[in-house]
């Protein structure tokens, strides 16, 4: 059962023409993603920065932060 009208794929396929969609944009497809792996590590990275000055406000300083961490 051939639902894309090609009875045999020994043929040389420059002469069929695209064979999956948005062909010829894969670039583009890796461009935003990379864009949006670039932008989700900077608004993870914003969160837990935002979250650290919290915790760094509460306890006073850093160095208050890392015995507090250290548990000594």
């Amino acid at each position: 059962m051939a639902t894309t009208g090609i009875e045999s794929w020994a043929v040389d396929l420059k002469d069929i023409g695209a064979i999956y969609p948005f062909q010829g944009t894969e670039g583009l497809f890796v461009l935003a993603g990379v864009i949006l792996w670039l932008g989700w590590h900077l608004l993870q990275m914003r969160a837990e920065n935002e979250e650290y000055d919290g915790i760094v406000s509460q306890h006073g300083d850093d160095a208050s932060v890392n015995e507090a961490l250290e548990g000594d």
